[in-house]
C-alpha cells in the first residue's frame, strides 16, 4: 500500500509517498509561496532532486503540480495515480469531537470546519489541503490524523482550567495540547527501547523546536502535555512567551496602547528566546552567540532550560515517577547543549547523562544517552510524525483501526 501524507499550511503544502510495505519514503517534498508570486516546488526521489517554478495560485494548483511530479517519467516515484491508495491529512485540532483519526466523511469536514475558530493560524489551510486533494482526487479514500487526538486521553483534572464550568461547555476553554503525532511516535518508540509491557511505562517526552511541548506519557497514554487550549501555553518557545500571567495583557495594553489582536501577535510572535536574548529564535544562533559571552543570548537559554526542566519535575510527580526520558524535535535531537542543561542536577530523579554520548552528533536512529548510573534512560528519538499518520491512514483504510 502507497499513501500520500499531506500536511497544508496557509502558503504551503508538504507531502511524502510512503511505501507501507517497507515503510519507506518514496518520493517528498514541498510547495512554497502558494497564492504569492514566486511559487516554487521542491520533489525529491531516489533519483535526485528537483526543482519547479510555477505560479501557484491556490491549493489545488499545487496539488495538481505534487501529482504531475509523481507520475513523471523522468523524476517521478510511480507510473499512475492508481498506484496511490490512500491520503492521511495532518490536521491541527479536533477539538472534543474526535479522540482518534477518522476517515473523511462530509459530516466529519462539517465539525473541522466549526473547529476551524479554535486554530486560526493553523486550521484554514489544513481544511484548503483537505478540500484540494478531494477535488483532484475525488475516488480515493483519506484520512484526517488529529494532533490533538494522542492527548485526549488525559483526565479532566488536566485538562480544565479553573474558569466558570458554563464557559468550558459553552465554548470549549481547556487544554488541548499538540505535536501529538510527534509525542506518539517517540513515546511507541520509547516504549519498544526500553522492552516492557507499555502499561508498565513512565515516559516524559521533550519535543523542543521552533514550537515546545513536554507530555507525560503514563502506560502509553497522554497523562498531561504543557501545550493548552492553542500552541501558546507552556515553555517559552523561539518567538512565544509560553506561560505568562494573563494580567500582562492588560498591562501591555495600557503601556503599549495594544488591542487584545496586538497582545496576542506580541506573544506569539516577539516574545520567547528571541524577545529575550535580541539575537534570534534559532538555538544554532543562541548557542553561538552564547558562547561569545552574549549574556542576554545565555539568559535565552537559561529561561528555556528552566522551564522545560520544571515541567519534567511536574510530569515525574503527576506519574509518581520515571523510567524513561526522551529529546526529539529540531532542538531536542540537534542541540546536545540543551539537553546537558536539561539534565544537569537531575540526581534526585536518577537522570544522568554519558557527555561524550550526548554531543555526538544524531545519525537519525534512537541514540541512548543515558549515564552509566543513570536509572532513568534517556533517549534521543528523531521524530517522524509523516510516519504516524501513514500507519493511522493505513489501518483505518484496511478496516483495523480499534
Amino acid at each position: 500500500m502507497k499513501i500520500l501524507v499531506v500536511n497544508a499550511g496557509s502558503s504551503s503544502l508538504k507531502y511524502q509517498l510512503i511505501d507501507m510495505d517497507t515503510e519507506s519514503v518514496i518520493a517528498k517534498g514541498g510547495c512554497e509561496r502558494i497564492g504569492i508570486r514566486g511559487s516554487k516546488l521542491t520533489h525529491k526521489t531516489s533519483r535526485g532532486e528537483t526543482n519547479i517554478e510555477q505560479d501557484m495560485p491556490n491549493h489545488k494548483v499545487a496539488l495538481k503540480l505534487v501529482l504531475d511530479a509523481l507520475v513523471n517519467e523522468k523524476y517521478g516515484a510511480i507510473k499512475s495515480m492508481s498506484e496511490i491508495d490512500a491520503v492521511g491529512h495532518r490536521v491541527v485540532h479536533s477539538a472534543e469531537d474526535f479522540n482518534r483519526s477518522v476517515l473523511l466523511t462530509d459530516e466529519v469536514m462539517k465539525k473541522c470546519r466549526a473547529n476551524a475558530e479554535l486554530a486560526p493560524l493553523h486550521m484554514p489551510a489544513n481544511i484548503l489541503g483537505i478540500e484540494a486533494c478531494r477535488e483532484v482526487m475525488p475516488s480515493t479514500p483519506m484520512a484526517l490524523v488529529f494532533d490533538t487526538a494522542f492527548h485526549s486521553t488525559m483526565p479532566p483534572r488536566a485538562y480544565m482550567y479553573a474558569i466558570d464550568y458554563n464557559d468550558y461547555k459553552e465554548y470549549k476553554v481547556r487544554r488541548y495540547g499538540f505535536h501529538g503525532t510527534s509525542h506518539k511516535y517517540v513515546s511507541q518508540e520509547a516504549i519498544k527501547y526500553l522492552g516492557k509491557p507499555a502499561e508498565e511505562t513512565k515516559i516524559v517526552t521533550c519535543h523542543l523546536g521552533g514550537g515546545s511541548s513536554i507530555s507525560a506519557v503514563l502506560g502509553g497514554k497522554c497523562v498531561d502535555t504543557s501545550m493548552g487550549f492553542t500552541p501558546l501555553a507552556g515553555v517559552p518557545m523561539g518567538t512565544r512567551s509560553g506561560d505568562i500571567d494573563p494580567a500582562v495583557l492588560e498591562y501591555l495594553a495600557a503601556k503599549k496602547h495594544y488591542t487584545i489582536l496586538d497582545c496576542v501577535n506580541y506573544l506569539n510572535k516577539q516574545c520567547g528566546v528571541a524577545g529575550v536574548s535580541g539575537v534570534s529564535s534559532d538555538f544554532r544562533d543562541l548557542t553561538k552567540a552564547a558562547a561569545e559571552g552574549n549574556e542576554r543570548a545565555k539568559l535565552a537559554i537559561d529561561v528555556f532550560v528552566y522551564n522545560v526542566k520544571k515541567y519534567i519535575g511536574s510530569y515525574i510527580a503527576a506519574m509518581n515517577g520515571i523510567d524513561c526520558l526522551v529529546f526529539t524535535a529540531g532542538i531536542g535531537e540537534n542541540t546536545w547543549q540543551v539537553r546537558r542543561a536539561v539534565c544537569e542536577d537531575m540526581n534526585f530523579f536518577g537522570i544522568s547523562i554519558d557527555a561524550l554520548k550526548n554531543e555526538q552528533k544524531n545519525d537519525g536512529t534512537i541514540h541512548d544517552i543515558s549515564g552509566a548510573d543513570s536509572k532513568v534512560k534517556v533517549l534521543v528519538i528523531p521524530t517522524n510524525e509523516e510516519l504516524v499518520i501513514a500507519r493511522e491512514t493505513k489501518e483505518l483504510v484496511e478496516g483495523k483501526a480499534n
